[in-house]
């Protein structure tokens, strides 16, 4: 027997895409999600309206535990690592939750799937003596290295995400301030801290800026061309800084923001001040941070715990 195409048997059901499009819209008009998040949202259901498809699924009623289970195992079969899993059932989870509030499933059929076990990778660091010495070596002039050099800093010194930083628009940094407003995940704003080095270094590119940026363009951070600088711009001017400089590591935004949290954490162990800055919902998030090295901690306690003191020699 012939099969039926799979493209055909792929079709998500007649039902599916209104009831993700509401939701899309709850997403970005009630809960002001990112528009990142949200097309992450959408990939993930529209990859399960597929399987439902196949599955034949004619009723949302027809999803069960059953029908979740069996989707995340064909998505493991696939290849599929433990991570992807963890958001696609998030993203369920979070659907379901909004088809029960709006009374068109009676329960949430994901609440009983539980997730595959994930391995929390620790976050890769620059050790900050490296890094504050390649910094300082760093003197060359041109507009170029002045850019590179200010974005380094200014990741380093608040701890910033990638979105965050391109979003920042020049009306943000008034002359000698010391703190910025940044908007972050779910559009809530925090206040990140710039220590002294990132404002010298941002006032440097601030005078370089001013005869580069196209007329109107609000954007902090600009190209040679005058308009904002794109995400995918920003990485690679740190990764070819990092490659310049011989910083012997791949540079990108993000751990820059773990060196960050790494060395704040350990210099002040304060989890929950940290937490603040990093712009963390949960602490729980920012726990992954505590890994401090061994050394380190070796050192506190011979420092802090009253039976650890070594005796010194008279």
């Amino acid at each position: 027997m012939k099969a039926a195409p799979a493209a055909a048997e792929s079709e998500a059901p007649a039902f599916f895409a209104p009831l993700v499009d509401d939701y899309l819209r709850y997403l970005r008009d009630e809960k002001r999600y990112s528009a990142h998040t949200v097309a992450a949202a959408e990939r993930d259901l529209r990859q399960f309206g597929r399987y439902c498809g196949l599955a034949r699924v004619a009723a949302p009623e027809q999803i069960d535990v059953h029908r979740v289970r069996d989707f995340l195992g064909a998505q493991r079969r696939a290849g599929r690592e433990p991570a992807s899993l963890h958001r696609y059932l998030s993203s369920l989870r979070g659907w379901f939750r909004f088809l029960v509030r709006e009374q068109r499933l009676s329960a949430n059929p994901a609440t009983q799937v539980r997730a595959p076990k994930l391995q929390r990778k620790l976050p890769a660091v620059i050790d900050a003596e490296t890094l504050s010495a390649t910094l300082d070596r760093d003197t060359t002039g041109d507009a170029a290295a002045i850019l590179a050099r200010a974005l380094v800093e200014l990741f380093y010194s608040t701890g910033m995400r990638l979105a965050e930083l391109h979003a920042l628009d020049v009306v943000a940094l008034d002359a000698r301030q010391q703190e910025l407003t940044v908007t972050g995940k779910g559009r809530k704003q925090r206040i990140v801290l710039l220590g002294g080095k990132a404002r010298a270094a941002l006032d440097a590119w601030l005078a370089c800026r001013a005869a580069q940026a196209g007329i109107g363009e609000p954007a902090l951070f600009v190209s040679s061309r005058g308009s904002r600088l794109s995400r995918a711009a920003i990485a690679r001017i740190l990764r070819d800084w990092a490659r310049r400089n011989g910083l012997g590591v791949h540079l990108h935004p993000h751990r820059l923001r773990h060196s960050f949290a790494t060395h704040m954490l350990e210099n002040s162990g304060d989890l929950r001040a940290v937490q603040e800055m990093l712009g963390h919902a949960h602490l729980s998030t920012t726990q992954i941070y505590t890994h401090l090295d061994w050394k380190h901690l070796a050192k506190v306690y011979d420092d802090a715990h009253p039976r650890a003191r070594r005796r010194r020699d008279p």
